[in-house]
């Protein structure tokens, strides 16, 4: 981890917001808590510092959560906008949000004592905060790009089955049927090696990503299949706007007393901050995404010959009578694989990724390399998978489908002892 005299100007603003958001004075911010209050209330002023347009007073849109015990939570969601520049389109919007709260605090006894336990939230969510405040600081310094419109969101409450977000939705906000994607931040900047995109196998939201691949981007994050976690991107989905949840997945520290502001790798945030604002810009002047869910997308598979995600098919493609993609590593693509005679001279390594799809007869086509490494390996690990014997077909619904699949083929040279 570096030391903040070693971060960027970016990081150590970060580092300025998590630390308060996570400090001991705002008590783990649970939600309805006065360190909740508190969280929006800073959002809230570090919008108006950026002179964005707040949608709702200072101290965010309140909203009521009955609990068991009769009593009532109130909670918050803070918002601002940053006005699109085409005359049409900037009566759209990308939602780009973080949750605000995290699970507060509790007592323990300890050898007989009562003992106050905070769990502070760094990684949990003040990271995914202030990497969107960052991105409002960066869009609207840049507004000039965007042709769509941008609202912030800090979801209030949203570790009670994500209610800020949920409110927002059906409640709060009028132009709901306007919002063409959202983007959520979660845990962010808490591994220096993990940053995954999660989109519930949006193939337009899929291909934004595989477009970025071509920039000179300093991160990039691992598409995912599987739901890394819960959070506010679930609402958006479940109300058919198309999601892209980015994240560094789970960590130790995570839900606990020691998930504190010193964890966090802020120039890892700093880099994943550059790649989102590309993904965001990318979305505010594209085409509308369309929402595809699995079951439309399996229809689709069926009706139309689209290809499913490997992971979403209903019997998966399987090679030489395994389902594990590994297996096609080991069994076929390690055994047959050549290294290039130049690459291995000049020293080149590294991981190509490739995409390729498994046809209805179980043929391997379209092998399209996603992240290159250099020319010699990415034509080795085109050919080594293109020459693939067939595979037994995935199924959905009974049915022989095409398939789609990803993965990284691996150039190693060993050392010289």
């Amino acid at each position: 981890m570096l030391s903040s005299l070693e971060e960027s100007e970016t990081a150590s603003q970060m580092r300025e917001d998590v630390e308060f958001l996570s400090s001991s004075m705002l008590e783990g911010r649970g939600a309805g808590s006065e360190g909740e209050a508190q969280a929006a209330a800073y959002v809230s002023e570090r919008f108006m510092d950026m002179g964005m347009t707040l949608l709702y007073p200072a101290e965010g849109d309140s909203f009521g959560i009955k609990k068991d015990s009769g009593d009532t939570l109130v909670s918050h969601n803070v918002a601002a906008v940053v006005d699109g520049y085409d005359k049409t389109l900037k009566n759209n919007y990308i939602v780009i949000g973080a949750r605000l709260d995290n699970l507060g605090k509790n007592t323990v006894l300890v050898n007989g004592q009562p003992k106050e336990q905070i769990f502070y939230g760094a990684g949990g969510n003040a990271s995914g905060l202030a990497v969107m405040l960052e991105l409002a600081k960066r869009i609207q310094t840049n507004s000039i790009l965007f042709k769509r419109s941008v609202i912030f969101v800090a979801f209030g409450a949203s570790q009670v089955s994500n209610a800020g977000s949920w409110y927002f939705l059906n409640r709060s906000f009028k132009g709901t049927g306007r919002i063409d994607a959202m983007i959520n931040l979660d845990m962010l900047g808490t591994d220096p090696l993990s940053f995954y995109a999660y989109t519930c196998s949006n193939q337009d939201m899929n291909n934004i990503l595989g477009n970025l691949e071509g920039m000179l981007l300093p991160v990039r994050p691992q598409l995912v299949s599987k739901e890394p976690c819960m959070s506010d991107h679930r609402s958006f989905y479940d109300s058919g706007i198309p999601s892209v949840f980015f994240t560094s997945g789970r960590y130790p520290e995570y839900n606990t007393t020691k998930d504190t502001a010193d964890i966090l790798d802020y120039n890892m945030m700093d880099r994943q901050v550059e790649y989102v604002f590309n993904y965001a810009l990318a979305l505010a002047n594209g085409p509308k995404p369309l929402f595809n869910p699995t079951e439309e997308l399996k229809k689709k598979a069926l009706d139309e010959g689209f290809a499913v995600p490997y992971s979403e098919c209903d019997v998966p493609p399987s090679f030489l009578g395994s389902f594990e993609p590994s297996s096609f590593l080991v069994r076929w693509v390690y055994t047959y694989l050549r290294y290039p005679k130049q690459a291995v001279e000049e020293g080149i390594q590294g991981r190509v990724l490739v995409d390729f799809i498994i046809d209805e007869n179980g043929d391997v086509k379209d092998v399209t390399v996603l992240r290159g490494v250099h020319p010699l390996l990415d034509e080795e690990a085109v050919r080594v998978v293109s020459a693939s014997p067939r595979w037994k077909p995935g199924k959905v619904r009974g049915k022989k489908v095409k398939s789609e699949i990803s993965m990284y083929i691996e150039f190693r040279l060993e050392r010289k002892k």
